[in-house]
């Protein structure tokens, strides 16, 4: 368990029985009143983002995340295959998990893959990639 004075950004937290990562946060002494932190939180299982205000001292049950460093494989059409650099287990992704990142990746590329109870919570592509342009329209 931890408590509001404890969070920091890319902390992951259970809140309702949901995984959530503090994406930013701000403790706020008011003049009046108690104190508060004002957070920006995003539903790893949604991707929905929403702020929040919780009393400072109120306590969350923290998240136990396993983070690896998964290297690109191969696509055979239906799933995108990865394999642990660590085990050489291959690990195959559907594109609905890959997602958006699937643009920025090709073989031999590593991502950074977080894990919750061994379920696949979410990936993180390389910051920068080089991609050669095979085809352009003419500009105007």
């Amino acid at each position: 368990m931890i408590n509001t004075n404890q969070f920091k950004n890319g902390m992951t937290i259970i809140i309702k029985g949901k995984l959530n990562e503090i994406i930013e946060f701000q403790h706020v002494k008011p003049g009046k009143g108690g104190a508060f932190v004002r957070t920006r939180l995003k539903n790893l299982n949604t991707g929905a983002v929403v702020d929040k205000k919780f009393r400072a001292g109120e306590k969350f049950e923290l998240a136990h995340m396993e983070h690896k460093k998964l290297q690109y494989l191969y696509n055979d059409g239906s799933s995108y295959h990865f394999m642990d650099s660590k085990t050489y287990e291959q690990i195959p992704l559907n594109t609905n998990q890959v997602g958006k990142a699937a643009d920025y990746i090709v073989e031999g590329t590593e991502i950074d893959a977080s894990f919750n109870k061994g379920n696949l919570i979410k990936i993180k592509p390389p910051i920068a990639v080089n991609l050669k342009v095979v085809e352009a329209e003419p500009g105007i």
